[in-house]
């Protein structure tokens, strides 16, 4: 399903009095839940092989018209660099599941080194360090979603 029409969708429930909306499609299933008078939230379920479950592919929330995106409250920012993701997919700490992770926490990186792997659309993608030093925080969950600008690592 296309960004657009699913902005058209979303725009549909926020303006009227359904609460919910769910399409089925052939390539997967979209749900709309408009969340009071705060916010719509969409969840976008991709159809998988009858062998494997059907998993969320992304979620989001969308803020309602008239509604600042500062209401929500701020989590504290994080002391040093922020290494974000630069796309959706979902990130991997290790090449392999078996295979020790890239990076832990006090690990010394250099510049250009490997600190993750992010899988899109059945490609998998090193994100590599930007900046030398040590990290500090994790922030991605191995095997979840990530968005676009997420941060994943903290380096001091």
């Amino acid at each position: 399903m296309d960004l657009r029409k699913l902005k058209t969708l979303i725009d549909l429930v926020s303006e009227s009095n359904i609460s919910e909306l769910e399409i089925t499609e052939a390539e997967g299933k979209v749900r709309i839940v408009k969340g009071g008078t705060a916010a719509a939230a969409v969840q976008y379920v991709q159809a998988l092989p009858a062998a494997a479950a059907a998993a969320p592919v992304a979620a989001a929330a969308v803020p309602a018209a008239g509604v600042p995106a500062a209401a929500a409250p701020a989590a504290a920012a994080p002391q040093g660099h922020v290494v974000k993701s630069p796309m959706v997919g979902t990130f991997y700490r290790s090449s392999s599941p078996g295979a020790s992770p890239f990076v832990e926490i006090g690990a010394q990186v250099k510049e250009g080194d490997t600190l993750c792997i992010i899988e899109a659309m059945k490609i998998l993608n090193e994100i590599e360090a930007d900046k030398s030093g040590t990290i500090t925080q994790i922030l991605g969950e191995n095997g979840q979603a990530v968005e676009y600008g997420q941060p994943l690592f903290i380096i001091e």
